[in-house]
């Protein structure tokens, strides 16, 4: 038994069904992977972040003005 054989006896909504799936669980990787990375930051790295962006923002809003 041949791969189109077995293909033809399942429908497509079944593939696409499945597809859909397996494109919902690579985005939850994705996603987990992504707040791993965010997750060691420590505090201090995330307070000069945000230091560093009020500076920029206010040295911008400083020149829009």
């Amino acid at each position: 038994m041949g791969w189109r054989q077995v293909l033809g006896r399942v429908s497509w909504w079944k593939v696409l069904g499945v597809a859909g799936i397996a494109g919902v669980a690579a985005t939850g990787v994705v996603i987990a992977r992504s707040e791993r990375q965010r997750r060691t930051y420590t505090p201090e790295q995330i307070r000069g972040r945000l230091h560093e962006r009020i500076e920029q923002s206010g040295s911008a809003e400083g020149e829009s003005r």
